[in-house]
Parts: structure tokens; sequence; C-alpha cells
């Protein structure tokens, strides 16, 4: 059975191929007048969700050769060399293949990793990915969202891309969460522990009361920074089943590069995320990540090292800025966060860049002064310690 011609718009002419002139110039090869066919300006297009966004500013990745980088909390070492072999082992032929959509190699390692069933593990394309993906599965009841006002920017981002009401929780003084801010109706709590861009730690107790005195909502904890010197909160997914702990592989594994992350709960808020992904993507992990990530999982003793190596030297960076007369808050990331008491914020960054060292600057009115630098290499350290040297005098 054939199909019937479509019918012909009234208002194209066509020659006696059926195709367009214009089409059919094309396809001869001739020249075929370009530019707009009107003076439309394509912005009156965005819906209106999108016209309404403020959209989050990732951290500089310039491409000028000699620079000391310490501005996006990357870590200072390359992966452990078994990811490296991981990847070359991938990339073959069978890259011709899609990857498996449940990445289930990962999710078996990773469960193994911190004691728990594999129904308990949701995994995405960083773990940006995976917070987008709870705020749509799990927030959204008609009460906002919770969080610190000062913390991971893209927290209010995602609150914008879906429309959900949300409210910023004053830290205290010493840049510190306090609990009992948290004790009121709300459609979710979001609490990056360690904080970002502070690096202050809530101990695992506090995180404890939370949850007790939170039983009707989601509570997230996103723990990027973790592992360089905080308490997990994935001893507590047993007893609270509206808990979801969000890791990332771009900081203590190295594979910023990759786009890697997770999630870990109850398998009744997994199954949220698992809807939410197979409606958007189905293969958010390429057959490489995937690989790669299963290999930095299984390789403990690098691992092991590579945080010990920061933290080390995140004490070493902390008091060689301490000898120059700057305030550092304690830190259990692999960043500081600091400030000087007599030199402005945005002037200590600019002053740094021209002697090619990059930090990372906030112009939110209460950290305004503060600079977040990253720990890099020993190296790194003392590069950073005399460009503060030249510039402070």
């Amino acid at each position: 059975m054939t199909e019937a011609a479509a019918p012909r718009d009234p208002g194209v002419v066509s020659d006696a191929s059926g195709v367009a002139p214009d089409a059919s110039a094309a396809v001869r090869g001739d020249h075929v007048p370009s530019g707009p066919i009107s003076d439309i300006d394509p912005r009156r297009l965005w819906s209106p969700v999108v016209a309404a966004l403020s959209p989050y500013v990732p951290g500089e990745q310039p491409q000028i050769e000699g620079l000391v980088k310490l501005n996006t909390n990357e870590h200072p070492m390359g992966p452990s060399p078994r990811v490296l072999e991981a990847i070359r082992r991938e990339t073959g032929d069978a890259l011709r293949l899609y990857p498996d959509p449940q990445a289930g190699a990962l999710k078996r390692a990773l469960a193994q990793l911190h004691g728990l069933e594999p129904a308990q593990i949701f995994v995405g394309n960083g773990s940006d990915e995976v917070l987008a993906h709870a705020f749509l599965g799990l927030f959204g009841n008609g009460r906002p969202v919770l969080f610190p006002d000062i913390s991971y920017s893209f927290y209010p981002v995602y609150c914008g891309l879906y429309q959900l009401p949300f409210e910023r929780i004053p830290l205290d003084d010493g840049f510190g969460i306090t609990v009992d801010d948290y004790r009121r109706p709300n459609g979710g709590i979001v609490i990056a522990n360690p904080n970002a861009p502070t690096g202050r730690l809530l101990p695992l107790a506090q995180l404890e009361r939370l949850l007790e005195a939170n039983t009707d909502s989601a509570v997230l904890i996103d723990e990027a920074y973790v592992d360089f010197g905080g308490e997990s909160a994935v001893s507590l997914l047993g007893r609270f089943p509206q808990l979801l702990v969000v890791r990332t592989f771009s900081k203590s594994r190295a594979l910023a590069g990759l786009r890697v992350g997770y999630a870990m709960g109850h398998p009744g808020l997994i199954e949220a995320l698992e809807r939410v992904k197979d409606s958007f993507n189905s293969y958010p992990l390429d057959r490489i990540a995937i690989a790669a990530a299963v290999a930095s999982v299984q390789d403990a003793g690098w691992f092991a090292r590579a945080c010990a190596a920061v933290v080390a030297e995140r004490e070493a960076m902390t008091a060689r800025l301490q000898a120059r007369g700057f305030e550092v808050l304690p830190s259990a990331a692999n960043f500081v966060f600091t400030r000087h008491p007599d030199h402005d914020g945005a002037w200590l960054q600019a002053g740094l860049r021209e002697r090619k060292v990059l930090v990372r600057h906030f112009t939110s009115p209460r950290i305004a002064q503060f600079l977040r630098i990253s720990v890099g290499t020993p190296e790194q350290g003392r590069a950073l310690d005399a460009a503060l040297a030249d510039l402070l005098g």
C-alpha cells in the first residue's frame, strides 16, 4: 500500500521535480541567497521560564599557558593509573555500541564500596545532573525548598528552571549552618556538607537532628567534598528513608573531565530519579565513563593517598596564608575560604591574576571580601605564596 503524497503548500511554487526552486538550486550546487528572512529577534521565541532564568556561571577555564589554576576545585593530581588503563581498553570497536543505560557495573561497584544494594544507587552525568533530577523528582509540593544563603549557586538555578519556590536560610556569623533554622514547613532541604564555598563542615550528629525533625519532605545532602575531611551521611540511610546523599567523581577522584556523579538513598527515592532520567536521557554515562569510574572505585590505595595529599597541602596553604595576615575559615574541603582584613577581595583576585594565579571571587555582599582558593600541588602552593608576597609587599 502506497502512502498518499503530502499536499503541496500553496504558497510555494515548485519546478517539475516537485522541489521548490531554492531547494533544487541547493541540490544542484547553485548559489542560494542566504541571510535572515526577517528581522525578528529569535529571543522573542524563548519560553517564559527560559526568559526568567539566571543561569549558573561556572568557574573560568582559560586557555592560557603558564597559569596557576586554583579557581575551580579540581584535583591537583591526575586520576588513578587504573582509570587511564580502563579508558585505553574501552577505546575500541565497542564504541559503536550504546552503553548500558543502567550502568550496572558502576552501580554494583558503588554499592559494594558503600555497603548498599544496587537499587539504592543512581548514576548520572556529573553530580550537577543528579542534583537537577533530584530537584525535579523529589521537590515541588508547593512549599519552599530550603538551603543556605551562601552555598552552591546552582541550587537557586534549579529552582528557577523547575519553578520551585525556595528560601535561603542565613548562615550564622561564622558561616556555619544552624539546624534549628530549618525547623519550618518546606518542600525539601538541601545542604552541601562540607558547604561550598565556605568549606565549613556540619557534624553528623547535627544532620541526624535535622533528619529527625524533618520527615515529611526529602533531605538532600550534597557531599561533593566529603572525602577531604567530612563524615558521610551514608551511615544514616538505613534510618531515614527521606535522605538522599549525592556524590561526584570530579573532586576526590580527579575525574572532573569525565562527568560522573551519583546518588544514594532509599530505593523509592532512587526510582524517582530513574523516572526523570528515562524521560530525559536514558544514556547519561558513556562506555568510557562507566569503565573509568569502576576502575577508580576499585583503586582504594590511590584514592587514600590522593586524598591525604590534598589534606596535607590544604594545611600547608592555610599556614602560609595565615602567616601573611589572612583569616582562613576551617575547611574540610579541597579549598580554603579566606580574606585579608586590609585588602579588598576583588583587588586581591585581580592582582593574583596579573601574576598568573587564578582564584575564585564571589560578588555576593556577605562574602565579597573572600577568596576561594583551591588546593593545588605543593609547587602551585608556593607559586601562590610568591605571588601574594609580590602583591602585598
